[in-house]
């Protein structure tokens, strides 16, 4: 298994001097304050701006910080969880609210002049899609879902488990994929997972080879993993795609994560089936996603049921249905028709800013955050932070995952950090966020650990069950990067980071 990463634009760090970081106003000393003032946080910044040269080319974005997401610091916000959702320009709204202003749309369902009007701008927004991914449209489709999950269902429902069949995934995954496997077991298909190896959390390639290799020849075989882990950051190969379809697999790419901060050419990399949700990207609108999906692969496809919207005709008396082709076959009921122009509104506005200029900032910022905060410790020399996934910006995304520790080596419980830095502003997640392989990995939890907590679940009361994980829910910290994150977010999340040294509980 070639372990070679091709997902950066290089294979090193074009934005950042060879040159390990130093701390930058940040001490381990208790007697110095966490907030250094504006003066020190502008030396900082200077200090950053030359060990990552490459920042300044990204400067547009501080303008756009400035215009267009003002509501940031209008509010003192410190927004750190892009991989939950990215945030929206002012524009974008705005140029959604004027179209419905002006236009009358009606339900594509119908063929009516409103409606046929809606209908080629719903075509018009798949159209840019495709060209916005580099797609080919004799190779792909693009089919609508509410989000990501929804588009994840669509496969796990139609993809044609039986015995004989693997579905294969890594035990890094969203939950979204993970829920595939019941409709692999319930098929009598056979489900494997490839183990993640602490402490940078890369998958096993040893086992993911034998793996691939062992799948029984003439049967359907499904390879799901993400492009980029929504947990430890940590970007998997795209040339696994290649791989796994030479040894006779369809891939699965969960680009959800990846895509709001890389680019992903369709060009180059043709999985069978990638699943994206749009408010992660542009932040605007919610409950959109899509499923591009190979042509080829669409005909191992068959759907469970049909609804309205799905069917060319139906009929009671013969019992039967013909599914409409292309993408509204999987399409249920009525579209969020309404919805679509935002959705190329948000495409536009990426493309006029340039994903690698966004992904050219970001990766500065996340380098110089794990430097930084792998620079705190207590003065007892224990470490404050663990963290979780690459040290550095090889082979990772834009999110960084940690626990905080007390001087006494004590883990901080991960649901007080954030509530703490609720009171400053600072907008983080924790848990394990919808990705338990990966959480068990990072804290060492085993199966066994585990296995007693749903002995007799369906039996138990949701509070008793509970009561039974003693603990076992913890998970970690996550701060997330995008579009408009500047060093001011990063360098106050790290004084927020240090006001915990010497913490001794």
């Amino acid at each position: 298994m070639a372990s070679t990463n091709q997902n950066f634009l290089s294979d090193r760090l074009p934005w950042k001097k060879e040159k390990k970081a130093e701390p930058m106003g940040v001490t381990n000393t208790s007697e110095s304050s966490p907030l250094l003032g504006q003066r020190q946080m502008e030396t900082a910044f200077e200090t950053f701006r030359r060990m990552y040269p490459d920042y300044d080319s990204t400067r547009k974005l501080d303008e756009l910080r400035a215009t267009e997401y003002a509501r940031l610091d209008r509010g003192k916000h410190v927004y750190l969880d892009y991989t939950s959702a990215s945030l929206y320009a002012q524009s974008q709204l705005q140029n959604h609210m004027a179209l419905l202003s002006e236009e009358v749309l009606g339900n594509p369902a119908s063929k009516n002049i409103t409606s046929l009007k809606m209908s080629q701008m719903i075509e018009h927004v798949r159209e840019h899609i495709l060209q916005y991914f580099n797609a080919s449209s004799d190779e792909y489709m693009v089919i609508f879902t509410q989000n990501a999950t929804a588009a994840l269902k669509l496969i796990g429902e139609s993809y044609p488990f039986k015995p004989g069949a693997t579905f294969l995934l890594t035990c890094d995954n969203h939950n979204s994929v993970n829920g595939i496997r019941e409709y692999a077991y319930d098929q009598g298909a056979a489900v494997d997972y490839v183990p993640i190896l602490p402490p940078h959390l890369y998958a096993d390639e040893d086992y993911l080879t034998k793996a691939l290799q062992s799948a029984k020849t003439g049967e359907n075989h499904l390879f799901a993993y993400p492009a980029q882990s929504n947990f430890s950051g940590v970007q998997y190969p795209l040339n696994w795609i290649d791989e796994a379809q030479e040894k006779g697999w369809d891939v699965l790419l969960d680009a959800a994560a990846y895509v709001p901060t890389n680019r992903l050419d369709l060009g180059r990399w043709h999985p069978d089936f990638v699943t994206v949700s749009f408010y992660k990207i542009f932040g605007y609108p919610t409950g959109i996603g899509c499923l591009l999906m190979r042509k080829s692969a669409a005909k191992k496809l068959r759907r469970p049921w049909f609804a309205a919207g799905t069917t060319v005709f139906s009929s009671v008396a013969a019992s039967d249905h013909y599914q409409k082709p292309g993408p509204a076959g999987y399409e249920d009921g009525t579209v969020n028709y309404l919805s679509f122009p935002a959705v190329e509104f948000g495409l536009k506005w990426i493309e006029s800013i340039g994903i690698d200029m966004i992904h050219t900032r970001v990766m500065c910022l996340t380098d110089w955050l794990i430097d930084q905060l792998l620079l705190l410790y207590h003065r007892n020399g224990q470490p404050l932070i663990r963290l979780y996934g690459p040290p550095d910006a090889q082979r990772r995304g834009a999110n960084i995952q940690v626990n905080f520790f007390s001087s006494a080596g004590m883990m901080i419980d991960c649901y007080i950090m954030e509530k703490l830095a609720n009171e400053e502003r600072i907008s983080l997640q924790a848990g394990c966020q919808c990705n338990p392989g990966a959480r068990e990995a990072a804290l060492g939890v085993k199966g066994e650990d585990l296995t007693a907590c749903f002995q007799d679940k369906a039996s138990k009361t949701y509070d008793q069950f509970m009561n039974g994980l003693d603990g076992k829910m913890t998970g970690a910290v996550r701060a997330s990067l995008g579009l408009a994150s500047n060093f001011s977010d990063v360098y106050r999340y790290v004084q927020f980071a240090r006001s915990f040294i010497d913490f001794k509980s």
